[in-house]
Order: structure tokens, then sequence, then C-alpha cells
């Protein structure tokens, strides 16, 4: 009778969790592709800015600029800031960033280095235009309203599996085109109508960025990397299945040196990641085809100022740095 006691709550419990996995993987595809608006409207003041119930997404997501300080990045992926934070220009020979009403092309200036490289290198090594930068982070990083837990410190960027077009994009065109599907139908591999060599180029060039940590790419696009990848296969190890990813792949760089305050990640362990072993759980089909859940996630509060690092409070309300003309290119 224990047993079963002890039982009932706990195949409860993976119940729920399988929901909250089905939904969670549901909206990481939704809002991959979530279109912006050609004239975003500002968000309304805070009645009560000061209010300490208020959740620390609200808060950054209403600074429009980094801070004036020198580059300090504080905390965790998921739970941190970064004062300093450099613009990714929105346009170069070699990139174009997508979905600007966002705000989110802002990130540590080592990240932005790192995008113009590889941007340059997609052009060389793939015959790609370039490539469609997508959600960086926010001014001050910090929690966003939507979309990502993590992106919080300015060492991580959404980079699209898209090739970059051979013109220049209006606004409208960043805001509205939709990324291509890399995955097939059946989430079994990758569709090999639109999955190139081009593909395993860029994003090997940018796993062998020795600031480069993590990439994450959709299972099926990691199973098709192990197979066709030739010569030194090394920067495999770097690059790990994760729920999404099949229209882009995420970059995460290692915490700068110096960077005292910045909570990273151990490298990744167990080789190359292409053992059947490895691949096998993202391919069961509870993973591939989830139960949706029995009724609707209710969104989720969030943490609030006080339970972020402790520095981020001086980070929010620190004096602006003044706009970039650079970054702040007008399109037609």
């Amino acid at each position: 009778m224990h047993a079963r006691r002890t039982l009932i709550p706990l195949l409860a419990a993976i119940a729920a969790a399988a929901a909250s996995l089905a939904l969670s993987q549901t909206l990481t595809r939704a809002m991959a592709q979530d279109k912006g608006s050609v004239e975003p409207k500002p968000l309304p003041p805070l009645a009560n800015p000061n209010d300490p119930k208020i959740a620390a997404k609200e808060l950054f997501a209403r600074r429009l600029l980094p801070t004036a300080r020198p580059t300090r990045v504080i905390g965790a992926y998921s739970d941190g800031c970064i004062a300093g934070a450099a613009e990714m220009p929105i346009t170069g020979d070699t990139w174009q960033v997508m979905r600007l009403s966002r705000n989110r092309n802002w990130g540590h200036p080592d990240m932005v280095a790192l995008l113009q490289r590889l941007a340059a290198k997609a052009h060389k090594d793939a015959g790609w235009p370039g490539i469609l930068v997508g959600d960086m982070g926010q001014p001050r990083g910090g929690p966003a309203l939507s979309g990502h837990a993590s992106h919080q410190i300015g060492l991580d960027a959404d980079v699209w599996l898209t090739p970059m077009p051979d013109h220049l994009l209006s606004r409208e065109e960043r805001e509205e085109t939709s990324a291509t599907m890399m995955v097939r139908d059946d989430r079994l591999d990758i569709d090999p109508k639109v999955f190139t060599p081009g593909h395993v180029a860029v994003i090997r060039d940018a796993a062998m960025e020795p600031s480069v940590q993590r990439i994450f790419v959709n299972a099926a696009i990691k199973k098709a990397l192990c197979r066709e990848a030739s010569g030194d296969r090394s920067w495999l190890s770097k690059v790990r299945p994760w729920y999404g990813h099949d229209y882009h792949f995420h970059i995460r760089m290692r915490c700068p040196q110096g960077s005292s305050e910045c909570k990273g990640q151990k490298d990744q362990e167990g080789g190359d990641g292409c053992k059947p072993d490895d691949l096998a759980y993202w391919f069961k089909e509870s993973i591939l085809h989830p139960e949706p859940p029995k009724e609707p996630e209710q969104p989720a509060h969030g943490i609030t100022l006080a339970q972020m690092p402790a520095d981020c409070r001086a980070v929010l309300n620190a004096a602006d740095a003044k706009p970039s003309a650079q970054a702040s290119t007008k399109l037609p």
C-alpha cells in the first residue's frame, strides 16, 4: 500500500512534466517564427516600477539602451544581466539582423565580433551571401518578456538556418519573413531538399570558434552533422541536441576572461555526441510527438529583481549609453 501511495504522486508528476515539456517544445517552435511589428508600440509605463513584486522581465524589457558603463557580465545564461552591451549593426556586407522590433540585437562585444566573423566565413565557406541574425539579447540583458529563458548575459545568439538573401531586406521583410524548417515532417531526419553541405560548413565554422562553448540544434540536425562531417570531427562535441532549433541554431559563448561574476558552464563531456546511445533519447516517440497538455499552462510570473544577482539592480538603473548611429541605419 505504501508503494502504491508513493507511485501515484510520482506518475502524476511525470505526466505533468511531460505536459509541460510538450508545451515548451510547441512554444519554442512557435516563437522562432513569431512575426514582429513594422511599427512597434512602446511598452506602457509601469504604474509602480518600484513594486518589489513586479517581474524583472517587465523592467528589463523597458530599457531600450545599454548602460554607459564598461562591459561587465553578471550571473548565468538564464539568470543575469550585462552592463556595457554592444549593438550588432543591423546590416553588414555579409549579415542582416531580423525581427528588429524585438530590440534584441545586443550582446557582449565579443559576441558581436564573433557573429561578424561567422558571417564572413559563411560567405567564404558555404557560398552564402551571408547570415541572418536572430535574437541575441536585450540592451541590459536580463529576462525577456517572451521567447527565451537564456540570452540574459550577452553570450547567446541565434542564427537562422536560412541563408541571407542577396538583397537588402526591408523592415517589413525582416519582420514578416519566415525561417525555413530544416527537419522532415516525421522529425527523424533533416529535409534533404533544404539542408545542404553549406549548413554543415556554417555550423562547423561557429563550433570551431575557441570562445564558443555550445551550439544547440535540433536532434535531426545533430544526426545529419554526425553523418556528414568529415576530417576533423572534434567540433562536433560542442554541438548538442535541444528542443526546437529546427529553424535556427543557438551559439553560446564561454564566460570571457576576467569576468569573475559570470557563471558559465562546464565543457561538454562524452566525446562527439554521435553514438547511437547519445541520440536515442531524442528520437523516442514520447519526445518526437509528445501528448499535448490537457489544460493550457498559465504564463509564469517570472522572477523579481530581488531574486536576480544583486548587481543587476545597479545595471538596470544605470544611465543610458548614447545611441549608436552605425547600428541604427534606416531601412527602406
